[in-house]
């Protein structure tokens, strides 16, 4: 008898082994996850989109053709519906629906417009945050003349009317946006959806090149998109395995009341530095639990910390930049006594560095460049400001 309940015991046992085993199976418990997400029994979750550095996104494929993208510091999702299927029933009403095509986008977020160009995926856009005139993308230039592409207003005063009376379906905003949250609020009485982009909250460079897969999957052009950012992958990939120097590179621009713009030490341009083989100037600068990228510093105290640096960067992205030496201690007297300037490595950014987000791989290319001193007529998006 004893020996009889020692072996259903043990049986017992075992099948709970097996249940706890089928109950926790990683990809069932994920697949139900996403169904939780979703809070809809109709869409069957297939897979994930694997991504090598973003960490502000994500995008989740179901079976028919549907597409669940969200962005994950505000949790927005964003339900993308095939052409010749139904919009679900019981879908979660805080999840924001789009059916392709996609199309009548307003798109605020300048950084977005070189992800759509290279995309081939202008088309979907009807509306812009910026003039013709300040666009550096000469395909948005191009479609904004023809009339294509019709400006919109700015991120914080929209043309309401425009948008409506041509059945705006998305406004993708930038980070800018929750600075002014009555816009948000406004278009959402009008019905017209937003979604804020975080690609400028990515640590890795080419984090934020990677929000081009992003893009891609709203439009249907995943393909196209891993292209791309392979593309960039591939030059960082490239660089020699030996091209840590010991460099120093201060990167910054001067701003209209004087002050020095520079970036804090964890945002992705010196980030972008230390990939290239450099070191930048400020190891601790800055908060780096803030997310904001930049910050103002007195002159004299930029002197003392950068004045040693073998490497100075101008930005010209903010302020259209400088043609020569002369003209950048116009804008700060003390730079004359710098290390860089004495030395000749004085370096501009073109002013299109902004626009063009899927360029990070070229940049870290270029700053490479620039410390080892090499082939720098094949630069893209630095150049070397003379006397």
């Amino acid at each position: 008898m004893r020996r009889t309940k020692t072996i259903i015991i043990t049986l017992l046992f075992f099948l709970g082994l097996l249940g706890l085993v089928g109950c926790n199976s990683p990809s069932s418990d994920y697949a139900d996850d996403k169904k939780n997400e979703t809070n809809t029994s109709s869409l069957l979750y297939e897979s994930s989109m694997d991504l090598e550095y973003a960490e502000n996104f994500t995008v989740d494929y179901y079976t028919g053709g549907y597409v669940i993208l969200t962005t994950i510091p505000d949790s927005q999702k964003f339900l993308i519906v095939p052409e010749d299927k139904e919009i679900p029933k019981d879908i979660d009403e805080n999840i924001i629906i789009l059916k392709r095509p996609i199309k009548n986008l307003y798109l605020v977020a300048s950084a977005v417009m070189d992800m759509f160009s290279e995309l081939d995926g202008l088309d979907a856009i009807t509306f812009s945050g910026q003039k013709e005139e300040n666009w550096y993308i000469e395909k948005a230039k191009e479609a904004m003349a023809q009339g294509d592409i019709l400006y919109a207003g700015k991120y914080s005063k929209p043309d309401y009317e425009l948008l409506v009376s041509k059945e705006c379906s998305l406004a993708i905003e930038n980070t800018m946006i929750t600075h002014s949250p009555e816009v948000l609020e406004k278009l959402k009485d009008f019905n017209i959806p937003a979604m804020i982009e975080y690609s400028s909250h990515e640590s890795h460079p080419l984090g934020r090149v990677e929000w081009v897969k992003f893009f891609g999957a709203l439009i249907g052009k995943e393909d196209k998109a891993f292209e791309i950012f392979d593309e960039q992958l591939n030059i960082l990939n490239n660089l020699n395995s030996d091209s840590k120097t010991d460099k120093t590179v201060a990167f910054f621009y001067v701003t209209s009341n004087g002050l020095i713009s520079v970036r804090q030490s964890n945002d992705y341009v010196p980030k972008m530095i230390e990939l290239a083989g450099g070191k930048y100037i400020f190891e601790n600068l800055g908060d780096p639990d803030s997310k904001r990228s930049t910050l103002n510093m007195q002159v004299e105290e930029f002197y003392n910390s950068a004045k040693d640096a073998d490497y100075i960067i101008y930005n010209s992205s903010i302020d259209g930049g400088v043609s020569n030496i002369d003209e950048l201690i116009s804008k700060c007297e003390l730079l004359k006594d710098f290390k860089a300037v004495k030395n000749g490595n004085v370096w501009c950014t073109t002013n299109d560095m902004y626009q063009q987000s899927l360029s990070n791989g070229y940049m870290i290319e270029d700053i490479h460049l620039m410390l080892t001193d090499q082939n720098r007529d094949a630069m893209h998006y630095l150049f070397r400001l003379n006397d």
